[in-house]
């Protein structure tokens, strides 16, 4: 391995903070890329956070992937390891306070922790960050999300994931479920809610020739928003108190994506979520508790 984490201890401890407002028409546009009603109380569903305070890096500052350029400036607010592909692997989320439309919005970001290890795939880097969200002043909602890089994929690689098999997802198994084909449209919308520039999102020959995804990759975030629209469904708005989830495999736009809930045993206030392709590939694990 070429460095080790003391390589960047430096860049522990970083912040920065960011400011927004929740817009009608932010919140409207969020409420029509997941076909949901506009609230009647003006306060916002969960995952809405996850489109505020979006980055706001200059096009000439962005790199091959579209993700921000990252140096050994001060300004750059995360390491630059020489691993070029990032995903967003996970994210636990502490929701504290619903954010109402016209708030005022602050989010303050800080690294807490960096890791390098190697893995079946080769060398890997994992940045841990937490976000803090107000809205008016208020604590609304508590994020450490993990960051992967990964080295580049070999320009033979096989495309990930594998074509879909044989197999055929069981849903009985689960109390609840809703099925959603993420299409280009939606991913688009979707990447414009979150000035989300990765390519692998919308460029499909980068997409395939370069970072050696099968097709568009589906945003991590997206589908847990998916799965937290599932949950305000069936348990009500906003009583979600901690979220957690984890990619397990890259979800293809135009293929069906299973959402879906169960209680756990013996806990009346947890849930098991996922999210699975149509063969029963699990993309997303889940959990959400009240």
């Amino acid at each position: 391995m070429s460095a080790g984490a003391s390589d960047f201890d430096a860049w522990i401890g970083r912040e920065i903070t960011a400011q927004d407002r929740l817009t009608p028409q932010h919140a409207f546009q969020w409420c029509a890329t997941f076909d949901r009603d506009r609230p009647a109380d003006a306060i916002m569903g969960q995952g809405i956070h996850f489109a505020l305070c979006t980055p706001d890096t200059r096009t000439s500052r962005l790199g091959e992937d579209g993700h921000p350029q990252r140096d050994n400036s001060p300004s750059s607010f995360l390491p630059p390891f020489d691993l070029p592909r990032r995903m967003w692997a996970s994210s636990a989320i502490q929701f504290i306070a619903p954010i109402a439309i016209g708030a005022a919005i602050k989010r303050t970001s800080r690294v807490i922790s960096i890791t390098q290890k190697e893995g079946a795939s080769g060398r890997l880097a994992f940045v841990d960050v937490e976000h803090e969200v107000r809205a008016n002043g208020t604590l609304s909602v508590r994020e450490t999300q993990t960051l992967v890089y990964r080295e580049a994929a070999a320009p033979d690689a096989e495309p990930t994931p594998p074509e879909p098999g044989e197999g055929i997802f069981d849903w009985q198994a689960w109390d609840k479920m809703i099925t959603r084909t993420p299409d280009p449209c939606l991913l688009f919308r979707y990447s414009a809610l979150t000035f989300n520039t990765h390519r692998i999102h919308y460029d499909a020959p980068y997409a395939q020739r370069v970072e050696r995804y099968r097709g568009l990759v589906v945003h991590g975030p997206l589908t847990a928003s998916l799965l937290l629209g599932l949950a305000g469904r069936e348990l009500g708005e906003n009583r979600v108190r901690r979220f957690e989830f984890r990619g397990l495999s890259p979800a293809i736009a135009g293929e069906k994506l299973h959402c879906v809930m169960r209680h756990f045993e013996g806990d009346g206030q947890s849930y098991e979520m996922g999210a699975f392709a149509s063969d029963g590939r699990q993309v997303m694990k889940a959990r959400a508790q009240l």
